[in-house]
């Protein structure tokens, strides 16, 4: 019985297949299933065929004056379809992000633009799990998807450089919280959190450079910490002062 190499393609065709087996010499015709394929007799032991378009599993079978094989199995594996990302934009390091979809168990690889390619952990057929590679420069990129049935893009990955913090003013306020400080820096509009030691803090994001932050209750002197998707900046201090009394 012949066999193939690869065994398995995308359901769209057009790949090549290499058919080894024995007497191919003056082989009239190559099938996949009912469809007839476009192929090459390279020698008596071996024939290139090229995929044609398909769905499921089918026999592939060569014709020649002297009979046609047994059929030996084909897999047409559909194309992958991607649906999220959970968590869309990450530090200039990378980060592990999950690909939600459909088809993606035979995911080999997951592009990030011109950054790179990383191989991902197939979780299950609608999910991957994979860190993007690290870059040089914060970029959005479109993220492609690699498996036996094709690729697909559509969805897109941000890099961003961590934040800086230049100043921050005020910089004391009452034990009991409440201050209204403004912090100057660069990278802010994404700002997840903002901490005062371990203590959240609201705040409200004026601009890629600016965002106001309500200092909550504490004590002594503080690290202010604001965190973004590209990381997390630790450079300002708050001083909370003690009544008087």
């Amino acid at each position: 019985m012949p066999t193939l190499n690869p065994t398995q393609g995308p359901a769209a065709g057009g790949n090549s297949v290499v058919i080894t087996g024995t007497n191919f010499t003056g082989a009239t015709s190559v099938k996949f299933g009912t469809k007839s394929a476009t192929f090459t007799v390279n020698s008596a032991t071996q024939i290139t065929a090229t995929a044609p378009s398909g769905n499921g599993v089918v026999g592939v079978t060569v014709t020649t004056p002297g009979g046609t094989t047994s059929p030996v199995n084909y897999f047409y594996v559909p194309q992958p379809i991607k649906t999220s990302l959970s968590n869309t934009s990450g530090p200039l390091a990378g980060a592990t992000t999950t690909i939600s979809g459909a088809n993606l168990s035979t995911a080999t690889s997951v592009t990030f633009g011109a950054v790179g390619s990383a191989t991902p952990t197939v979780v299950s057929d609608t999910t991957l799990n994979v860190t993007a590679p690290t870059s040089g420069t914060a970029q959005t990129v479109p993220v492609t998807v690699t498996t036996g049935g094709g690729s697909t893009n559509g969805l897109f990955f941000s890099y961003e450089a961590a934040p800086t913090t230049t100043s921050i003013t005020p910089g004391t306020g009452p034990e009991t919280g409440g201050t209204a400080s403004t912090i100057v820096g660069t990278g802010l509009s994404n700002t997840t959190s903002v901490t005062y030691g371990a203590a959240s803090a609201a705040f409200v994001v004026n601009s890629d450079t600016q965002l106001i932050a309500y200092a909550p209750p504490g004590t002594g002197t503080v690290t202010v910490n604001v965190t973004t998707p590209g990381g997390t900046d630790s450079t300002q201090t708050f001083v909370y002062a003690p009544p008087p009394g």
